[in-house]
């Protein structure tokens, strides 16, 4: 899963120069013709989550295919790799949670948010992440948190940032929280052998332990914010200075996208099945995030204030206007 994004600083000058010795056609994966229509051919750096959905929908409903766009996406590990890979050229679009990108901009990293990509679903108790305990847990509620181990797949980024959150409105110490980090895939069985007290989940590991007879007690997403910007679309800055044309034609797309997955979530839903190996009972109940078409630009305010408290931006103020406007 994805990985931290600190080191991003000590890459980014190489980066930046490899991406400035590219080709001219400034992003473009090159074209292809097919019946006589031109096509572009874009690469797209995804994760292999519940999140994306809507961009396979979209390529399954022809949405990029009608704007002469030849998506092939390329599955990383997390946004820790996406974001030096649409820097240096190896993708042209990305996906990553919004703290990274404002991490990134604070490091000086040159991308820039095109068009939303995720968003909580404001439910408490029901939302797309969710921190969870035993059935047998002292744990009753998020101020129980403090001095107990939370797992997170990611340190200082949104996981812990929310929690702390969800710790802090619940009247307990966010900052005697211990964090340990885990991918979401084992949390599951790290919770259920005891290795944490607690574990801050997405789907579809939630999903997973709660049929192991975990229980949510907080979620951190709908309680910071129960319009959450959790993740958007983004490229480099060289793409979008350079090629404004391709970058209006992807962000229309995508937005149509998610308007789609918003009107039609059981299709998105098993759409899932194209790229992952969710099936039967977990693809049935995994709880789907809110596939918004615009960031909550007041929700990425207060993410980037907690950002700031918790230190993760190194006493740098993110510009959430230039980054995601």
């Amino acid at each position: 899963m994805q990985r931290r994004v600190l080191g991003l600083a000590v890459a980014v000058v190489t980066l930046a120069g490899a991406a400035g010795c590219g080709s001219s056609d400034s992003g473009s994966g090159g074209t292809s013709s097919a019946g006589g229509a031109k096509k572009t051919q874009v690469t797209v750096g995804v994760i292999p989550i519940v999140d994306v959905a809507p961009l396979y929908l979209g390529q399954k409903k022809g949405f990029f295919a009608s704007r002469g766009i030849e998506l092939k996406m390329v599955t990383a590990q997390g946004g820790a790799a996406i974001i030096p890979g649409v820097v240096s050229g190896q993708f042209q679009f990305g996906f990553s949670n919004t703290t990274s990108l404002m991490l990134a901009q604070t490091k000086g990293v040159p991308v820039k948010s095109v068009v939303n990509g995720a968003a909580s679903n404001g439910k408490v108790g029901a939302d797309v992440t969710g921190v969870l305990v035993k059935k047998d847990s002292p744990v009753k509620s998020a101020k129980d948190l403090a001095g107990r181990s939370v797992a997170v797949n990611t340190l200082q980024n949104i996981g812990d940032t929310t929690v702390r959150e969800s710790v802090r409105e619940d009247g307990g110490d966010p900052a005697k929280v211990k964090f340990v980090e885990i991918p979401f895939d084992q949390m599951p069985a790290a919770l259920d052998g005891g290795r944490v007290d607690a574990a801050w989940m997405g789907e579809p590991a939630q999903t997973v332990a709660k049929a192991q007879g975990a229980r949510v007690i907080a979620s951190p997403f709908a309680e910071t914010d129960p319009k959450l910007t959790v993740a958007t679309w983004f490229t480099s800055s060289k793409i979008a200075q350079q090629n404004p044309d391709l970058v209006r034609k992807f962000t229309e797309a995508m937005t149509e996208s998610l308007k789609y997955a918003t009107g039609h979530p059981e299709e998105a839903r098993q759409i899932l099945t194209v790229y992952t190996k969710i099936s039967g009972d977990v693809l049935t109940k995994l709880i789907l995030p809110s596939w918004p078409p615009q960031v909550d630009t007041a929700s990425l305010e207060k993410l980037a204030a907690l950002g700031e408290e918790d230190g993760i931006f190194g006493g740098k103020k993110p510009d959430i206007q230039a980054l995601f406007s």
